[in-house]
């Protein structure tokens, strides 16, 4: 069997690499992180005009109509220079399920947008307690529309975001997917901190106007649907962010010397950074195939799990072993490796982290007939 990407999107890849190898620099990222924005928009815009994207959006409404595999290899980079640029939320979670779910007009008002950078999407599947497709928010309806009342956290780009897709309870049993405008009344969102440093949001509703997709009663299967693409997302920025951190440690070690000798020939050295390796492409090859049973239509749920596992487990102990083998450099917010250590940990706690996979992948099995 063929595991080997296209020439199209071997040059997705390229596409992404050059754009963003050549934009988001060291000094570029410090010098963003000392301001106010909250999105790189120049690089945003750069990536709109290349149309990555919309790389998988279907071309009636400007894409490229190619598929997820293509995104994760967008994001793959977006790890690897840890971009501040909300392609996970923006396309992954907000304009795919809109693309799947949403009516025709829904897709011609808000996805062109999408595809030329000038609207940001997200969605607001975080609960305190909750499980994303049982949410405690709820939506009642309010003559030819829905008002939405509860509280969302830990919303990604969620104080960049134009819209915000939320799901919420349309009844005892039964859960919608609406799309909220943060600036309506009834809504307030607010700033929440987190491990990278890049922040999110906490959404409060309180008689907010929804937008409803699909059915009334569609929202919990479109949120396991976007929660499994999302996951799949966080794993090939986990690949890039590895891959990266593996790539800065090799070259620091090759030329930091110690008794007169580089420190990668000292055979512990070797061996830390033979095992950050070995995980790197466990991470790697447990994504893609994630990413390609999704792409090719197919059940997904065991690969998406033990995908997460590794970017979970494995990536800590990659940027751990990176940051180790750097000595005191390595924990140096003037050094780059910094950022590396803070998304890695930032992927491992969104949507599960290593236990809550492994619970996951017990029960598929339990459940497996004997």
């Amino acid at each position: 069997m063929d595991f080997s990407f296209s020439e199209e999107q071997e040059a997705v890849r390229d596409l992404a690499r050059q754009i963003l190898g050549e934009r988001v620099t060291h000094e570029r990222l410090k010098e963003f992180e000392g301001g106010t924005e909250l999105v790189d928009r120049a690089t945003w815009a750069e990536l709109a005009k290349a149309n990555l994207l919309g790389i998988a959006l279907p071309e009636d409404v400007g894409g490229s109509g190619l598929g997820f595999i293509e995104v994760c290899l967008l994001l793959e980079q977006v790890g690897r220079t840890a971009a501040p640029l909300p392609v996970l939320p923006a396309i992954v979670m907000g304009a795919l399920p809109l693309a799947e779910f949403g009516s025709a007009e829904q897709r011609s008002r808000y996805l062109p947008g999408v595809v030329a950078g000038d609207l940001i999407l997200t969605a607001a599947l975080v609960e305190f307690g909750a499980d994303p497709a049982r949410p405690t928010t709820v939506a009642r309806p309010d003559g030819d529309g829905w008002r939405l009342d509860g509280v969302k956290i830990c919303v990604p780009a969620g104080l960049s975001a134009d819209r915000i897709l939320v799901p919420a309870r349309t009844g005892e049993d039964t859960v919608g997917v609406f799309l909220v405008d943060p600036d309506a009344g009834g809504v307030t969102r607010q700033r929440q901190d987190t491990t990278s440093g890049r922040p999110e949001a906490r959404l409060e509703l309180s008689g907010a106007p929804g937008e409803l997709i699909g059915g009334a009663g569609d929202g919990a299967a479109i949120v396991e649907w976007i929660v499994e693409r999302a996951t799949v997302g966080l794993c090939a920025l986990a690949i890039g962010v590895c891959e990266e951190a593996l790539r800065m440690t090799a070259e620091y070690t090759k030329t930091r010397e110690q008794f007169d000798r580089p420190i990668a020939t000292f055979q512990a050295v070797g061996q830390r950074a033979a095992d950050a390796y070995i995980d790197t492409e466990a991470i790697r090859l447990t994504a893609w195939q994630a990413a390609w049973r999704i792409s090719a239509g197919l059940p997904a749920a065991h690969e998406v799990a033990i995908a997460k596992f590794w970017a979970a487990e494995g990536g800590q102990r990659v940027v751990h072993a990176a940051v180790h083998l750097h000595g005191g450099i390595g924990v140096d917010k003037d050094y780059p490796l910094h950022r590396y250590f803070l998304l890695a940990k930032q992927i491992e706690l969104t949507l599960g982290g290593t236990t809550p996979q492994l619970l996951k992948i017990g029960a598929m099995l339990a459940a497996e007939p004997v």
